[in-house]
């Protein structure tokens, strides 16, 4: 049996459709539903069980459960770049997985883990996952969320007592199918989609920081299609244990984003940017924790074996607007 945990999230809920997919149906889900929609992400998935995230540990200290358990996927945590509760972060994505690490290592058994971009900060030091444990230390995130996520990276650089394989996935900027609940903090894909549909354009951020023009901001975009795939092979091939980037490798910007998604909205390929795009001060709170450009180094997972081809930004964002968000129904 396989625990995703983050079950009904974005990222949890598309892997175990990737492992339903693959014809994987011993899962254990666990997640909390609270009020959101995300039970939707699970109406056509197929699970042995579900487990409120907060019962799991003391289920896992019966040993005849415990014994049950393959792998550990986990995607539970707070991904809100904008998380203000410093307590409520270290608990949930710090002390929350160094105890599945714990249970991983005990059992002798592989453990996926969600890392961020948000480790690396402003790009100071750039975005290469295969440095040394000593650099990777003094990456400066911008924001309590990504220090949350590379205190536990840096905790498990420390470990001598760890699960048979470990990947920590350091998520770049995932669009896609199952990101409904998310508000404020779903992609750009989704929230440009509905904006063009309501009001015929998108609103983008001005620039704040020189050397990038309006809508210039750069991030490395990587569709949820490609990154369930690239979570499935860590899973089951033999791979080395350690940080992985989770990108395509290629930055792009919102002003292409934004493009791409109202061109396959609106099936007109030659719809101009000045007709639809305005440009509007970023908020206040997010400025001095805004990173102006990702681009994930991706040669590790190459050196991994992983020689699948990812989507391009216009062929992901495509299939997500055309297959899912223009769909009645648009769930995976």
């Amino acid at each position: 049996m396989i625990i995703v945990t983050g079950a009904a999230g974005f990222i949890g809920s598309a892997f175990i459709w990737k492992l339903n997919e693959m014809g994987i149906t011993d899962i254990l889900a666990v997640d909390k539903m609270r009020t959101e929609d995300k039970w939707l992400n699970l109406r056509k998935r197929d699970y042995a069980d579900w487990m409120d995230r907060d019962n799991l540990f003391d289920w896992l200290s019966d040993e005849k459960n415990a014994e049950k358990i393959t792998a550990v996927a986990h995607f539970g945590a707070c991904s809100a770049t904008t998380e203000k509760d410093g307590d409520f972060l270290m608990s949930n994505n710090f002390g929350y997985t160094k105890k599945l690490w714990n249970f991983c290592a005990e059992h002798n058994i592989n453990f996926v883990n969600a890392s961020s971009a948000a480790t690396y900060g402003a790009g100071e030091q750039g975005y290469n996952d295969d440095i040394t444990v000593e650099e990777f230390h003094k990456l400066l995130p911008l924001n309590k969320y990504g220090y949350s996520k590379k205190l536990f990276d840096d905790w498990s650089f420390k470990q001598t007592r760890t699960p048979k394989q470990w990947i920590s996935c350091k998520f770049f900027n995932v669009y896609g199918p199952q990101e409904y609940h998310k508000g404020r903090m779903a992609s750009m894909v989704f929230h440009t989609f509905h904006q063009y549909k309501e009001n015929g354009g998108v609103k983008l951020f001005k620039s704040h920081k020189e050397g990038y023009a309006d809508g210039e901001q750069l991030r490395d975009f990587v569709y949820i299609k490609d990154v369930v795939d690239l979570l499935y092979y860590f899973l089951t091939e033999e791979v080395p244990s350690g940080v992985y980037n989770v990108g395509t490798g290629k930055a792009r910007s919102f002003k292409d984003l934004s493009m791409a998604t109202m061109r396959a909205a609106s099936g007109n390929p030659e719809l101009k940017e000045e007709e639809v795009i305005e440009f509007i001060p970023m908020p206040e709170d997010l400025r001095g924790k805004y990173q102006y450009f990702t681009e994930a180094k991706m040669d590790k997972v190459k050196k991994a074996g992983y020689t699948k081809k990812f989507h391009t930004l216009e062929e992901g964002v495509y299939d997500y607007v055309v297959n899912y968000l223009a769909k009645e129904d648009p769930y995976l």
